[in-house]
């Protein structure tokens, strides 16, 4: 690996645990060059690997110091902030020749953007887009998917494949710019209508008196099957390992599932996709994220939010 100075903006839930990961392909010499908003984080990162790690003063300073640079981070208006930032953002470096991986998830016409002003002022400059999938667990794993925003034989991809095989165990090629956020946003427009369906088919078996640890096991074995089902089950106690079975904490926030879901039913729009169920799962995650009892936890509190019983474990007892 010829790069040995890497940059990695935002550590957040899922930027902490890709950083962790990619801390691996540091080679004799090199440095993680990091940078949040939380002092916090930064302080608790530079704990992972004291000799590998340089916290830096924003983004700019990342920049100035790495060949690669990873972004993570939560909205388009806060790619916005790390890349034209005035006086810190990447824009105000010099990144001849550098390369910048934006693993966010975010709107396209954002990314568009971003991408446009750095080819236009550093031409030997790149810039990609590349959303993951796998929420926390997939990322602390290792095992994200990432879907690039480039072609098979972008003159990079070599580069790019070692690097992101460090934090996931897949990576597509997407086919082009831009077209990895359209991936993202086909895949969490359908994982959020997965979550809806599968909370509510687990509700109609708990208060019918099914135990849903069965039933979660009966849709692995059949037609029902999904990752949402096996990894991310909606109610408390099928996973011990999900964010459901902790207070829903950690995991996909619900206001960021609203964003994507969101941000999914626009893209139909503006492509003449017909949707048959956009507006009404669309219309769940925004109440949701309004709702005291599910603000701040992983969009799998639909379950909650539609009314389901946490509480089926005691019931079921009492039943038998």
């Amino acid at each position: 690996m010829p790069a040995k100075m890497f940059g990695f903006i935002g550590l957040g839930v899922m930027g902490y645990p890709m950083a962790v990961n990619l801390l691996k392909k540091l080679e004799d010499g090199g440095k993680l060059h990091v940078y949040d908003v939380s002092n916090h984080d930064l302080a608790k990162f530079k704990q992972e690997a004291l000799d590998l790690v340089m916290v830096c003063s924003g983004a700019r300073e990342v920049s100035e110091r790495s060949d690669i640079i990873f972004t993570m981070v939560p909205e388009g208006s806060h790619v916005r902030s790390v890349y034209f930032g005035e006086g810190n953002g990447v824009l105000s470096a010099a990144i001849d020749g550098k390369v910048f991986v934006d693993c966010s998830t975010i709107d396209t016409k954002t990314s568009i953007e971003v991408h446009d002003a750095i080819r236009n002022k550093y031409p030997t400059a790149s810039f990609y887009d590349a959303p993951v999938s796998g929420g926390s667990l997939g990322a602390a794993a290792g095992t994200l998917t990432f879907m690039l925003g480039c072609k098979e034989d972008d003159v990079n991809i070599l580069v790019l494949k070692d690097l992101l095989d460090s934090m996931g165990s897949s990576i597509f090629p997407c086919g082009g710019f831009s077209l990895g956020l359209t991936a993202k946003l086909c895949n969490n427009y359908c994982s959020g209508l997965i979550a809806i369906a599968t909370s509510e088919a687990m509700n109609i078996g708990i208060k019918s008196g099914m135990d849903p640890s069965l039933l979660s096991k009966i849709f692995t074995a059949s037609t029902a099957q999904s990752t949402i089902n096996d990894k991310w089950n909606p109610v408390p106690g099928v996973c011990p390992s999900a964010p459901a079975s902790k207070d829903y904490r950690g995991g996909f926030k619900v206001q960021l599932m609203k964003k994507d879901f969101g941000l999914a039913v626009q893209t139909a729009k503006r492509v003449g996709a017909r949707l048959c169920l956009g507006e009404s799962g669309l219309a769940v995650y925004e109440q949701a994220s309004e709702d005291e009892a599910c603000r701040d936890r992983d969009s799998r509190v639909v379950f909650r939010y539609m009314g389901g019983d946490e509480d089926w474990k005691e019931k079921l007892v009492h039943q038998s």
